[in-house]
């Protein structure tokens, strides 16, 4: 088969792999037929995450037809067209029992935190991802469903990770009605959470971002208002500015680990590798948020340290809230959402690139060219 191959920072290609293959009886081997680049591919791409090995095939967010299921899967059959949570998950473990899909006691060796991961490097179980024509899925009878008659494909494959986390984000706020709501970074997180923000009953939603053509889709896909932190002189003194001084009830920090707005920052996290990601964003996030407000946190960080202000953070009396996304556990409501018109994923896709072509979709989308806000892959097939 063909599939995207991690050749070092910077540097993928597409090659010939063998096919995977049913290697448990609860696996299932999935046809790819519509993939997504994320923007926390990008951290791997940029060489931020440890132990991303030469040869892997990255990709957390993709959708297929079932090839071929194990001896012992129930619940999906050949010629099945399913959608794929990024998670992998037994769903039997004490942290699948509550819901916490995201922190799977049995399926990543080499970590006690997060779980399983397609294509997402070996500090997540070292799975292989969907960004290739076939993919080996794991516990079939558990994470995928049956994308139903009614869903295009598009907006499917935006349900395995970046809508059900920009939700995830919001819910994580513990929004009220009326609530302000600032949203640091306007890529597809970010324009999800803001969306799903309003879906909760917040009163006013704000995004903030340094690409104009983003922020002028917050304003049209999130009916947010927008700030460009280039364009102030403190953008932690113009949230207090507009939130009468108090600051926001809840901030949700959607850019994680490559936040820019401190050159310090930027050198010691992306350049020199000294920390888990650039805490830029998350830290504006604390200062901007009111006292006894709520920071969620969905952008992804990476497990070593990061300079965040904690201490200011617990002299604010502030609620932190975090994780890896759950994503099944938002498809119900989701699926909602989307039938009843309130969300169309697929509003936000900028890009589609053919799998050969995708070197080109991960130079666009780590560069910001040809506005470029959200990508999608079509493997194609021999």
């Amino acid at each position: 088969m063909r599939a995207m191959v991690y050749r070092g920072p910077y540097k993928i290609r597409v090659e010939e792999k063998d096919v995977p293959r049913i290697e448990h009886p609860n696996d299932a081997i999935v046809r790819v037929t519509l993939a997504a680049i994320c923007g926390s591919d990008l951290h791997l791409y940029h060489g931020m995450m440890p132990d991303t090995r030469i040869g892997t095939t990255f990709g957390h967010e993709f959708i297929g037809v079932v090839e071929e299921v194990g001896s012992s899967v129930q619940r999906l059959k050949r010629g099945d067209r399913v959608m794929v949570p990024f998670n992998v998950y037994c769903g039997s473990c004490y942290f699948c029992a509550r819901g916490l899909y995201s922190n799977c006691h049995n399926v990543n060796p080499n970590a006690t935190a997060v779980g399983g991961i397609y294509g997402y490097s070996h500090t997540t179980g070292g799975y292989d991802g969907g960004q290739a024509q076939f993919v080996r899925v794991p516990f079939a009878d558990v994470g995928p469903q049956i994308i139903p008659d009614w869903m295009a494909d598009e907006d499917a494959v935006l349900l395995t990770d970046a809508l059900a986390t920009g939700y995830f984000a919001a819910q994580l706020g513990d929004i009220t009605e009326g609530d302000t709501v600032v949203v640091f970074g306007a890529g597809p997180i970010g324009l999800y959470a803001a969306r799903s923000a309003w879906l909760m009953g917040a009163g006013r939603v704000i995004v903030i971002d340094q690409l104009d053509y983003r922020l002028d889709k917050a304003r049209e896909f999130a009916y947010a208002e927008t700030v460009n932190f280039t364009h102030v002189d403190d953008v932690v003194l113009e949230m207090k500015r507009t939130t009468d001084y108090l600051g926001a009830d809840v901030v949700i920090d959607a850019a994680g680990a490559e936040a820019d707005g401190s050159f310090v920052q930027q050198v010691t996290s992306a350049k020199l590798k000294m920390q888990g990601g650039s805490p830029v964003a998350l830290n504006w996030a604390i200062d901007s948020v009111r006292k006894g407000g709520t920071v969620s946190v969905a952008g992804a960080y990476g497990p070593v340290f990061s300079a965040v202000k904690f201490g200011d953070a617990m002299n604010k009396g502030l609620t932190l809230r975090m994780n890896q996304t759950p994503v099944k556990r938002q498809w119900p409501r989701l699926f909602e959402h989307i039938q009843a018109g309130y969300l169309k994923p697929s509003e936000i896709v900028t890009h589609r690139v053919p799998l050969e072509h995708i070197a080109d979709g991960y130079h666009l989308f780590s560069a910001k060219l040809d506005d470029c806000i959200k990508v999608l892959v079509e493997p194609g097939t021999d």
